[in-house]
């Protein structure tokens, strides 16, 4: 059954990496006006990931724009590294390296028991780098221009923290999470909890709700797809 974009479809899409969301969505729209003549359509994502993160991003067109809020409350899942023995500002790549640690004393079992702590219900700082709007602006807009700014704990809930793989200093990890989680805060708290520092150096969301990466386009293999032949 061919696609009905202006009618309403959802679709999953393989978010390429430094590609923000907005970028994926832009580059369809203009793909549908440019490509299928289709000129006015609606069109949208249900819920942000960071440019240097990849995996799942959900796109809804026409009707189903109106379900962009239900699906952002899902709960999402993803996959990662964590680089161990050193912290940046960001609490990931988008930032250089501004403090390196001791690994030495750093088994593999300490970081798992340490891993244990964060399932369950409780409140999380956002990175100053993310898009927590403070007084009507961003917080990463403040993080820029080296502002101090006082950012608020949120309620979230982690109900699985799997350690895959250790391969020092990286860390391999399986996080599912309830929305507004930081993946990224999360390596912030697990090197304190270690007496050392950590930072996020690859995300990968693989699921939205009941929605999974498995099933999804990657963007260009999409735009060939519906090219007539």
């Amino acid at each position: 059954m061919p696609f009905q974009f202006a009618e309403g479809e959802i679709l999953l899409i393989n978010k390429p990496y430094t590609w923000t969301s907005f970028d994926v969505v832009n580059s369809f729209r203009m793909f549908l006006k440019s490509k299928l003549g289709i000129k006015k359509i609606k069109i949208g994502h249900a819920g942000t990931l960071d440019p240097l993160a990849t995996g799942l991003l959900i796109l809804c067109t026409g009707k189903f724009t109106k379900k962009i809020e239900e699906f952002k409350e899902f709960d999402k899942e993803y996959t990662g590294v964590f680089t161990l023995g050193a912290t940046t500002p960001s609490f990931d790549l988008e930032s250089e390296v501004d403090q390196r640690f001791d690994m030495e004393s750093i088994t593999a079992e300490m970081i798992t028991e340490a891993s244990k702590m964060f399932v369950g219900e409780q409140l999380q700082t956002p990175p100053k780098f993310s898009a927590v709007k403070i007084k009507g602006r961003r917080a990463y807009d403040y993080a820029r221009q080296d502002e101090e700014v006082k950012l608020t704990a949120k309620p979230i809930k982690i109900s699985a923290f799997e350690i895959t793989r250790i391969e020092m200093p990286e860390i391999h990890f399986r996080i599912a999470c309830s929305k507004g989680t930081y993946i990224r805060s999360i390596a912030r708290d697990l090197g304190t909890a270690l007496n050392n520092g950590a930072y996020l150096s690859a995300l990968c969301r693989t699921r939205i709700g009941p929605y999974h990466l498995r099933d999804a386009w990657e963007l260009e293999s999409l735009k060939t797809s519906l090219l007539p032949e």
